[in-house]
């Protein structure tokens, strides 16, 4: 079987589904190719050096300043190019390539991925659910959110979360007697969904911390001026590539990840893989799929810095449990979270279903192209930024 993955090189949670997911299902006779939106755009990527070697498992197509239309024929003409059994659509990720599986053939299993658990995801999810044959969460709470709002089949809906190649095991730098704890922020910098603005409240709260932020986005200047008062007790380390994800988590003592909503949360994995103890807003079903409080990490109620700050505390003032938390947030990731436990669950649904695949909505044709209301701009995009971040908070709160 070959499976076309809608999407391309890029540095996010859901290159990091494909990349595991492409070496755990050849070994079941799934080949899964990806067939990104954009032409350029995939070349770009494909130069930087991290993802060279996907050059021969995928291509771009098209012109995203291309009317939609034509570019969904070039999409569905690539897709036939690759001779493809079926397609892997990660909602809302594209809301083109998303639309398309509307559209797509009759012999065309269609496996949808949603990686996140906003409103606006679940809409989509949703818009296109009738035309899927199954659909994965990769946490239990979007499966449950699926199946108890939104009218998705019990029966055809899963939840499988991504697991971390294990890989070397990095070497620990233990923090000095009497020296700084040392956190880390690690991801996209992003007020709206990873609260990064939070970051500086919860560090200057606890006397003898240090910060490294890695990663890059569009409120990375925000976040360096909420810093400015820190000093040198902050660094910004931009982007780093992910074969150096590792290393830069085993330098530090625990992790801050302060989100307001979250898909699984990959970085948190990537942390606890390396014995970098997470300290994690509690997002139900999500980071608490992940963290035992108390454990193997620490969960605090979204936006409530004061909280985060007595977990960091607990840990800077116990290097015991820095050390037993340390020890059990890589244990973890060995044995609960592996890229083999990924492949085996995907493995089950793609050797059952195809061959007697359920009945779904008939393809529409290309004249009726158009996008349905989960897939446009609604009323919530016109709410300002703040008090949609108090909703979100607000809302991770009473779900907890």
């Amino acid at each position: 079987m070959r499976l076309v993955f809608f999407g391309h090189p890029h540095a996010g949670g859901t290159w990091t589904v494909f990349r595991h997911l492409r070496d755990g299902l050849a070994g079941c006779g799934i080949e899964l190719v990806w067939i990104g939106r954009g032409r350029d755009i995939a070349e770009d990527a494909l130069s930087e050096p991290e993802f060279r070697g996907f050059a021969s498992c995928g291509f771009g197509v098209g012109d995203p300043a291309r009317d939609d239309a034509r570019e969904a024929r070039a999409m569905a003409e690539a897709i036939d190019f690759a001779r493809a059994d079926g397609v892997v659509v990660n909602v809302a990720a594209d809301r083109l390539q998303t639309n398309l599986v509307r559209h797509l053939p009759e012999r065309l299993f269609r496996l949808m991925i949603v990686h996140n658990i906003t409103i606006g995801t679940y809409g989509a999810a949703a818009a296109i659910r009738d035309h899927v044959h199954a659909t994965v969460g990769v946490s239990p709470r979007i499966r449950e959110d699926l199946v108890r709002r939104y009218g998705f089949p019990e029966d055809r809906t899963f939840a499988v979360m991504t697991g971390m190649a294990a890989g070397p095991k990095p070497h620990r730098r233990p923090c000095m007697p009497g020296g700084p704890l040392r956190l880390i922020s690690l991801g996209r910098v992003e007020e709206a969904a990873k609260g990064v603005l939070s970051l500086p409240r919860i560090v200057e709260r606890v006397p003898g911390s240090v910060l490294t932020v890695a990663g890059d986005g569009p409120d990375l200047a925000r976040l360096k001026e909420a810093c400015s008062g820190l000093g040198p007790r902050v660094r910004f380390l931009g982007r780093v590539p992910h074969g150096e994800v590792g290393r830069i988590f085993s330098e530090h003592d625990a992790m801050l990840m302060p989100s307001r909503y979250e898909g699984q949360g990959l970085a948190l994995l990537e942390a606890m893989a390396a014995g970098c103890v997470p300290v994690a807003s509690r997002i139900r079903g999500v980071t608490d799929a992940t963290v035992t409080e108390g454990e193997n990490g620490f969960l605090f109620p979204p936006g409530d810095d004061a909280a985060a700050a007595r977990a960091l505390e607990r840990l800077r003032d116990d290097p015991e449990l820095r050390a037993r938390m340390s020890a059990a947030a890589a244990r973890t990731v060995r044995e609960r979270f592996t890229p083999e436990a990924t492949a085996d669950a995907y493995s089950a649904i793609l050797s059952d279903l195809p061959r007697r695949p359920p009945p779904i909505a008939p393809p529409l044709p290309w004249s009726d192209w158009s996008f349905p209301a989960g897939l446009r701009d609604g009323w919530r995009t016109r709410i300002p930024a703040p008090i949609k971040n108090l909703l979100r908070t607000a809302r991770e709160r009473f779900a907890a």
